[in-house]
């Protein structure tokens, strides 16, 4: 899988948590609009992730036979671009991703240190 986080020594464990959280991050865009490859693509880079369309669109089309992520397709001028929306089942995974995210937040951020 082509995805990694900036600085990171390309590890293929660093790129199994990655993909986890590129996930939960698609799933929060599709939450709050519909949403499309290569915006996705922009979107992670800004968060310091790469990932090539080439495990992007798998990654979309897993999200989407989970039941996840519905797709469709729109026109944009000559070519037909896929857009993505969030599903109640998707939603509802999202849901309980944030309290696990927020606890673990909590334990690795917030935690006191070990004495």
């Amino acid at each position: 899988m082509s995805l990694s986080k900036k600085k990171t020594n390309g590890d293929d464990a660093d790129r199994d948590l990655y993909s986890g959280l590129i996930r939960l991050h698609v799933l929060h865009h599709a939450d709050q609009e519909p949403i499309f490859g290569l915006g996705m693509i922009e979107e992670l880079a800004r968060h310091g992730y790469r990932i090539s369309p080439g495990s992007l669109y798998p990654l979309l089309r897993g999200l989407e036979k989970k039941g996840y992520l519905r797709s469709s397709e729109k026109r944009n001028g000559k070519s037909l671009r896929r857009l993505y929306r969030i599903t109640p089942l998707g939603r509802k995974a999202l849901d309980a991703s944030r309290h696990k995210v927020r606890e673990l937040f909590h334990e690795l951020i917030e935690g006191d240190e070990p004495g």
